[in-house]
């Protein structure tokens, strides 16, 4: 076997191996903070499937110090690393992005089982569109050429948005290269009500649409959630109980308020989380 030979197959064998082989459905939070880290496992721990912990790694914050939350929550948890939130993209240079995504697949591939490359990817607050694509394709390309997983996760605005150039499926037809398209391990679509006029989509079709878009890729729900108190409860049971037939739906839904509605275990939310997770 030639050294060539060897590499390659390490590279397209092997190394898949060591990502975890996350369940069907995924079931996932979102984790934007990881103090009281103590409290956030056991929340995780206590659910009565393994979810997928969708962790939000601060701009500006080297990925060593997120080294011991990321262990300790990959002991209860997958997880899956939001490389840089769509807020903060504008305020990294393609440059220094690259470094940044280099940093974290470098300290926390251990522990990662899937790597967010792109947050809310179509949103108009990014910045210029031609560094938010070459961003979107570095980070897929640093992931991917590891082998490790990539998930893209979309903003769906259907009417709620100003510039149609937006719009997901616009923008995504125009400006995810065909690789990313063919190649992508997961798609998801960020979505809250609230932004969107208390809009609530046909889902089927748009995954359906998805699908079309994206036919060799896991899809779901990306990030859910809403701010207002008594509505949560509701929120919480619709999302995470959707029945989607389309061909790859996995599910996700990845409440953004995890950490602060649903840790510690004792708050209400935590036991409405758990009573759907286990009617699921």
């Amino acid at each position: 076997m030639s050294i060539r030979t060897l590499f390659l197959f390490i590279m397209y064998v092997y190394l898949p191996l060591l990502y975890a082989q996350i369940n069907k459905p995924v079931y996932g939070v979102t984790v934007d903070n990881v103090k009281n880290l103590h409290q956030i496992t056991e929340a995780l721990e206590r659910l009565p499937v393994k979810p997928t912990t969708r962790i939000v790694f601060d701009a500006e914050v080297p990925a060593k110090d997120y080294s011991k939350a990321v262990e300790e929550i990959s002991n209860v948890s997958y997880v899956m690393g939001e490389l840089l939130d769509s807020y903060y993209m504008k305020n990294y240079t393609v440059t220094d992005h690259k470094k940044r995504v280099l940093d974290y697949i470098e300290t926390l591939d251990d522990y990662v089982d899937i790597w967010e490359i792109g947050n809310e990817i179509n949103g108009d607050w990014l910045g210029p569109k031609e560094t938010v694509i070459k961003k979107m394709v570095d980070a897929f390309n640093l992931v991917n050429d590891r082998g490790g997983k990539t998930a893209l996760t979309l903003y769906y605005n259907k009417n709620c948005i100003d510039d149609v150039e937006y719009e997901m499926f616009n923008w995504v037809n125009k400006n995810v290269h065909a690789k990313i398209k063919q190649e992508v391990d997961y798609v998801f679509i960020s979505y809250y009500e609230d932004d969107c006029n208390d809009y609530q989509p046909d889902w089927q079709r748009v995954f359906d649409s998805l699908h079309v878009i994206f036919p060799n890729s896991k899809l779901g729900i990306g990030e859910c959630g809403t701010k207002f108190k008594d509505s949560k409860p509701d929120y919480m049971k619709r999302y995470y109980s959707m029945n989607i037939t389309t061909p790859g739906y996995v599910g996700g839904y990845f409440w953004w308020y995890f950490r602060q509605d649903c840790v510690p275990y004792t708050k209400p939310l935590w036991s409405v989380l758990n009573q759907v997770l286990r009617a699921n």
